[in-house]
């Protein structure tokens, strides 16, 4: 990590190293009493933290807040007292709403859905309607045809993925935790879904096969990665399976960037996203070389 140059280096290389200092957390105050924006988190008389939001939950029939606390208290459980107006009223280190859960889940899928689905596409409409020698004639290297293909892919990718995220802040209540974990993530995933996309559509020969290809491999890979639930809560031996899923890792370090929650190793995160993109590219710049199934 230390001769990393990607975006997002230095914050990400710091939090791996030092971890993060404070955590967004669910909080669920005893009594009627609701707490509010900026009320003070206090642990054995020390302040750990404040609370970002709160009020009274319809869902829950009670008081519920988040706050930022000091990474040793995040965990659930620790009883902390929130100092209201005065008075200390205890207050319970919960888990987050399941809402924010899903939230980073649910933009990650819109970026790999759209980042496949660009470049796929595109190669198996100009190969069904012939013009795919377009394409081929113009004297680009294969790295130069692989750059185009997977930044146009990458584009809408993120371009979606950024609509989706706005569109979820009036329902959602984001707190970013680490902004580099989440430019990181979703940059190499609307890549690496790109590259998978352009794999895709050299491979199939007909709109089935890209089907199977969707049906049958990109979607179980996105719905069997902890987006709807935490794997923490699946039997040991599915957590495992689970650790071997390109998509958990994509999805698990951008949630983690966005509220601070993380299922699985950061670094072996890091390592799967960079290590899948660079197989990737030299599977496509191998097959745009050689003009497999693109010559006649």
């Amino acid at each position: 990590c230390d001769k990393a140059d990607f975006p997002g280096a230095r914050r990400i290389t710091n939090e791996l190293t030092n971890m993060p200092k404070r955590q967004l957390v669910g909080l669920l105050p005893e009594g009627g009493r609701p707490v509010r924006e900026g009320t003070e988190l206090l642990h054995n008389g020390q302040r750990v933290g404040h609370i970002s939001s709160g009020g009274f939950s319809p869902s829950l029939n009670r008081p519920a807040a988040l706050g930022f606390v000091t990474t040793p208290l995040a965990s659930q459980g620790p009883m902390l007292a929130a100092n209201n107006k005065g008075k200390q009223t205890p207050i319970a280190v919960a888990g987050l709403p399941f809402v924010q859960f899903l939230a980073p889940g649910l933009i990650m899928m819109a970026i790999a859905q759209n980042a496949f689905a660009n470049t796929s596409s595109s190669i198996m409409v100009s190969k069904v309607q012939g013009n795919i020698v377009d394409i081929l004639m113009p004297p680009f290297t294969a790295h130069e045809l692989w750059l185009a293909l997977v930044m146009g892919g990458a584009s809408r990718g993120i371009v979606v993925g950024l609509a989706v995220g706005v569109a979820m802040t009036f329902f959602v209540d984001f707190r970013l935790h680490a902004p580099g974990y989440i430019v990181f993530h979703a940059l190499l995933a609307s890549v690496l879904l790109s590259q998978l996309g352009m794999i895709g559509g050299i491979w199939a020969e007909k709109f089935d096969h890209m089907a199977a290809i969707t049906n049958f491999v990109i979607t179980p890979l996105a719905f069997l990665s902890g987006t709807f639930y935490s794997i923490q809560r699946l039997p040991e031996t599915f957590q495992t399976i689970a650790h071997f899923n390109p998509f958990f890792y994509m999805i698990d370090g951008f949630r983690y960037g966005v509220i601070g929650h993380a299922d699985g190793s950061l670094t072996a995160g890091l390592a799967v996203m960079i290590g899948g993109n660079l197989a990737l590219w030299l599977v496509c710049t191998r097959m745009l070389h050689n003009g497999y199934k693109l010559k006649a």
